[in-house]
């Protein structure tokens, strides 16, 4: 990633500078972790939008939104390992997000929030993030839903250890074709969240405002904060408009290009955790 380099150097210079500071900002085979998460995109009227929901464990969670500037591009998104996204957007109407991919594997690569950070800065649309996806080593297997301004879409199937699948599918969740690891398919419920994504996208009454709420209904938006795997946020992304909404159940926080507003929110989760 050439084109990070200089703000990478940087960065570690403002966080002191040193091989600590130098080998956590790289983001290059960082600590294995186990997600969840959900995503999909809908293209009918109303359309293009990308809606996820991030699951994950709230104490791990930065909860921190970006609107930054590092190369040419203005981003939106989700910050992770300080200058990583798990989810995001640019003025060009590029929108990304992840999930865990649910293979046991790890390799010699970089951490899929750097990645996605990449491709916000580089990309403009769905064909020239794939062909940036097809060089690029990964340390886990994750799974990135990728839309542009144009509707376009591809999930990215990423792992270390054989070459990027790229789908049409528009939706993604812990699970890369044929499940591989039962027992985080079980827990997560994998299987049953992406069929009813696939049930919102494929019913010919549902409408784009319907299909994002329904994330936040009991069979997408998750509680199991205590196992790690609790709905920290839902993102709607609408690459045309150049904006996102960021959702719980009680309280939407919208945001935008053309306005983006400072300030916090704070949500009670379960038992007193707050993100």
């Amino acid at each position: 990633m050439p084109e990070l380099f200089a703000t990478y150097e940087r960065l570690v210079e403002l966080a002191g500078g040193g091989d600590l500071a130098a080998r956590m900002l790289s983001i290059y085979r960082p600590p294995p972790y186990l997600a969840a998460c959900s995503q999909g995109v809908w293209t009918r009227e109303g359309g293009p939008i990308l809606v996820r929901n991030y699951d994950y464990a709230p104490s791990r969670l930065e909860g921190v939104i970006w609107h930054s500037r590092l190369l040419e591009r203005h981003v939106i998104g989700m910050s992770d390992s300080l200058w990583g996204l798990l989810d995001g957007i640019n003025d060009a109407g590029l929108s990304v997000s992840l999930t865990f991919g649910g293979r046991r594997v790890l390799g010699d690569g970089f951490g899929i929030p750097l990645v996605v950070r990449y491709l916000l800065e580089l990309c403009e649309t769905a064909a020239e993030a794939q062909d940036v996806l097809a060089r690029m080593p990964y340390h886990l297997a994750h799974n990135l839903t990728i839309v542009d301004r144009s509707g376009d879409f591809v999930t990215a199937y990423l792992s270390p250890d054989r070459e990027p699948i790229f789908s049409r599918s528009p939706a993604a969740t812990n699970h890369q074709g044929p499940v591989e690891w039962p027992e985080q398919a079980r827990a997560t419920r994998t299987l049953e969240r992406e069929e009813r994504i696939l049930e919102l996208l494929r019913s010919p009454g549902e409408t784009a405002d319907g299909f994002a709420g329904a994330f936040l209904s009991d069979a997408l938006y998750s509680q199991a904060y205590d196992r790690g795997f609790g709905t920290l946020y839902t993102a709607v992304y609408r690459p045309a408009e150049g904006s996102v909404e960021y959702r719980w159940p009680g309280f939407a926080w919208p945001q935008s290009f053309t306005a983006f507003s400072e300030g916090m929110h704070e949500e009670a989760l379960l038992e007193g955790s707050v993100a």
